[in-house]
C-alpha cells in the first residue's frame, strides 16, 4: 500500500451520458494502465451515479452530471494517463477502439512533444478526450 499520493492531482472527473455504457467502456480501457474501480456513488433512487478509478487511489472520476444536464466535453480539455511502456499506449489505443472510442492520433512518438514521448490519443462515447503515454527516458537528452 502507498501511504502518500505520489500524484500532484487529487483527481480529475469527466461527464458520461449513460453510466452502464461508460462503465463497459472504462472498466476495460483503464485495466489496460492498471488501474480499477476504487470507489462508487451509489443513489438510491438515482442508481449510480459516479465511479472513480486508480491504482491505490480514486483519482479518475466518470460520474452523470449533477446538473441533469446532458453530458459534454470540454474543448481543449483532455486527460493523460501514464503507461508503463509502448506495448500498453498500444493496448490502450486498441482497447478503447474496440470499446466504440474514436482515434484521435494513433500510437507513436511525437517529438515536437519532448523526445522520450510516446502516447495516442482517443474519445471515449462522450466526446472526452483520453491519452496514454510513455515517457522513455533512455532517449531524454543527457
Amino acid at each position: 500500500m502507498v501511504d502518500e499520493n505520489p500524484s500532484i492531482v487529487s483527481h480529475v472527473s469527466v461527464g458520461v451520458s449513460n453510466m452502464q455504457k461508460a462503465l463497459a467502456f472504462y472498466d476495460p480501457v483503464m485495466a489496460t494502465i492498471g488501474a480499477s474501480r476504487k470507489e462508487i456513488i451509489d443513489l438510491p433512487d438515482l442508481g449510480i451515479v459516479a465511479v472513480a478509478y486508480g491504482k491505490y487511489f480514486p483519482e479518475f472520476w466518470i460520474q452523470l452530471p449533477g446538473n441533469a444536464q446532458p453530458a459534454s466535453a470540454g474543448n481543449g480539455q483532455h486527460i493523460g494517463f501514464t503507461a508503463s511502456n509502448k506495448e500498453t499506449v498500444h493496448l490502450f489505443h486498441t482497447v478503447a477502439l474496440q470499446q466504440g472510442g474514436t482515434d484521435e492520433g494513433a500510437p507513436g512518438p511525437r517529438p515536437d512533444y519532448g523526445e522520450p514521448y510516446y502516447g495516442c490519443f482517443v474519445l471515449d462515447l462522450d466526446g472526452n478526450k483520453i491519452e496514454a503515454t510513455f515517457w522513455d527516458m533512455t532517449l531524454a537528452p543527457t
